[in-house]
């Protein structure tokens, strides 16, 4: 069955979907089969994945039953619309709301080696479905002032999905976008997240670049349009398959660096 990371923060505009769009084509090029999901009504992960915007089946079809999992998979993607948003509505009035994803993943997750979940920038019932579908946490994290605040709020929900409808989920990390590290506030954000949560903290900082939003417009991976920026990527990749405890793929990792192969693709 696929490892199952869910993507989170507690607002916009920390990179989260970057990272999700970022890391699904990584661990692509490292020949591991992954599923990406929309969670989110504004569907940018669609978009950066190159979707067409009337794809249907979408994420909402399949929350409120009209779809059954397999028929919403698109290119690898299962995608949303703003159409999701009246599928949260709908769902808040069902019995074992909180379940309806992990049920509908079930049977689609055996056919991958990872599934990465983006979830919405607000810590709601959408959320709380992926936390539920999930066994591991990542939390994305601007390098701003309050990012200490926004890290602790998604946990309180963690805890609370932990608690109550999934005791085995794990919390992956936590991740610093928009970072630039020549500055004292993001290097004073990096230490107040690393003084609280340690190890927690992945090492490597996702560079903050216009670089990003122009490779998104363009439907090209940061990995191929900016190789310099890509390497942050391939840094928290690295990490993050090391906690995963996927050997083969980091190996193949390193190979890929090493050998200059880290735009090549699969």
């Amino acid at each position: 069955m696929a490892t199952t990371i869910a993507v989170l923060s507690q607002k916009g505009g920390t990179g989260k979907t970057t990272a999700v769009r970022t890391l699904t084509d990584v661990f692509r090029r490292l020949r591991l089969t992954v599923l990406a999901v929309d969670l989110d009504p504004q569907g940018n992960l669609s978009d950066y994945l190159d979707v067409d915007p009337d794809a249907f089946p979408t994420i909402g079809d399949v929350l409120t039953g009209r779809a059954e999992p397999a028929e919403a998979v698109h290119g690898g993607i299962i995608p949303a619309n703003l159409g999701l948003a009246e599928a949260e509505l709908a769902l808040g009035g069902k019995m074992g709301r909180e379940l309806t994803l992990k049920k509908a993943l079930a049977q689609v997750k055996g056919e991958y080696d990872v599934v990465m979940i983006d979830c919405p920038p607000a810590l709601g019932l959408l959320t709380v479905n992926a936390l539920v579908a999930a066994d591991y946490a990542l939390l994305s994290a601007e390098a701003q002032y309050f990012a200490l605040q926004g890290v602790e709020q998604a946990l309180e929900v963690i805890e609370l999905a932990r608690d109550s409808l999934n005791p085995g989920l794990e919390w992956l990390g936590v991740v610093l976008n928009i970072a630039d590290m020549r500055t004292r506030h993001s290097r004073e954000a990096f230490d107040s997240l690393r003084e609280h949560f340690g190890e927690k903290l992945i090492d490597a900082t996702i560079r903050a670049s216009i670089a990003y939003a122009e490779s998104a417009e363009r439907a090209v991976s940061i990995i191929d349009y900016r190789p310099d920026l890509g390497v942050d990527y391939l840094n928290v990749a690295d990490e993050l398959l090391r906690r995963l405890g996927l050997d083969q793929a980091r190996g193949r990792l390193s190979a890929m660096v090493n050998g200059g192969g880290a735009t090549a693709g699969v």
